[in-house]
């Protein structure tokens, strides 16, 4: 796979091709534009690898007064000494079992990317980063209540707090509305985002006493990204069961319980 990166004031062309692009699995990203773009899928500790192309387009040549370099994250390196480049050049690179601890991520108000980029005068090819995380082995069950005095009270239980990102949420509710929220919690001035993901009505009407109805919310259709905590102090993510109940006088009594969202290692069919 080849990633053009252009508009040099000399002109010319730079070519990023990944040692494994033929292989390498490929994902979907959407672009500030709102296009999506094929971009190639890496895991945290794995070897970055390929070859960069130089060419100035016919007729100019290229001067070079502090060097060529490319650096992955905080990993430097340096292609060739200062001089003139008059045709295509191409220089081999390797990082090798690079750290990446965060996964991808994009939203409304901060980015989170990994990017391979090249530097004669400016230019990246952009990247995804997904980390896998194997299946806990403590996942506590959810229990909740909420209720209205004396007169009516609901119980939630939850079948465990921990869910991946293709799970199903499973509730027995005891006795009336719930949603799926993400926060977003951004910067040293706690800006906070909020983002409804999925909002029902479950019932309406007075419960009766000892009826229990199943409730089943599968997270698949929704674009969900693990939960995200304190990343280099700049955000989090969070997610949040929120159980709203409703009477007759349009009061609302709530109850918000956190869950965590992670990703599960996807099986090759």
């Amino acid at each position: 796979m080849n990633y053009l990166i252009g508009a040099f004031k000399p002109a010319c062309n730079v070519s990023i091709t990944f040692s494994d692009g033929k292989t390498r699995k490929q994902v979907p990203q959407k672009k500030e534009n709102g296009q999506t773009v094929l971009v190639p899928l890496f895991q945290s500790q794995e070897n970055i690898a390929g070859k960069i192309s130089i060419e100035p387009f016919q007729g100019k040549k290229m001067y070079f007064d502090r060097g060529n370099f490319y650096d992955f994250t905080s990993l430097v390196r340096e292609l060739d000494v200062p001089g003139d480049i008059y045709e295509r050049k191409t220089y081999p690179f390797e990082f090798s079992t690079v750290e990446m601890p965060y996964e991808t991520y994009n939203g409304v108000n901060v980015r989170l990317r990994y990017v391979l980029k090249v530097t004669i005068s400016r230019g990246y090819a952009g990247s995804i980063v997904r980390n896998y995380t194997p299946q806990p082995s403590i996942n506590n069950s959810i229990k909740m209540e909420v209720g209205i005095e004396d007169c009516l009270h609901i119980e939630f239980e939850y079948n465990k707090s921990k869910y991946h990102l293709k799970d199903v949420i499973i509730d027995k509710k005891y006795g009336s509305g719930d949603q799926a929220s993400r926060i977003n919690r951004i910067g040293g001035q706690y800006h906070v985002e909020t983002e409804t993901l999925a909002k029902f009505e479950l019932m309406d009407g007075a419960p009766v006493r000892g009826e229990s109805i199943p409730i089943r919310l599968f997270l698949s259709p929704y674009e969900l990204t693990p939960t995200y905590r304190n990343i280099n102090n700049k955000f989090s993510v969070k997610y949040y069961l929120n159980l709203v109940l409703v009477d007759e006088e349009d009061r609302r009594y709530f109850k918000q319980q956190e869950i965590t969202i992670y990703r599960l290692q996807e099986t090759s069919s």
